[in-house]
């Protein structure tokens, strides 16, 4: 649920999701579930020379279980909130 709960608060940043098919994808989160299960809406293909059928998408959904990375933006990244609700997770209920 950590990261369930960290990425809610990315609704609305721009994030690059990379597939285990090697697929890179960025684009607007607009929403994510506690499956990790991700909508990006105005997206474009990293590599779009390799995948030149994806130039016409532009919202997608991704299965949680196909994710391999998501790269988050430099600015939405809270280091310390990140370390403590780490350390909070790791102590248990």
């Amino acid at each position: 649920m950590l990261f369930f709960s960290y990425f809610k608060e990315l609704v609305g940043k721009e994030v690059t999701v990379e597939l285990k098919n090697d697929l890179a994808i960025r684009g607007i989160l607009h929403s994510v579930d506690q499956y990790l299960n991700i909508k990006l809406e105005n997206i474009r293909v990293v590599d779009q020379d390799k995948y030149p059928h994806m130039l016409s998408v532009r919202n997608c959904f991704i299965r949680g279980s196909v994710v391999r990375y998501v790269q988050l933006p430099p600015d939405g990244v809270d280091i310390d909130i990140l370390h403590d609700a780490t350390r909070r997770e790791a102590r248990g209920p």
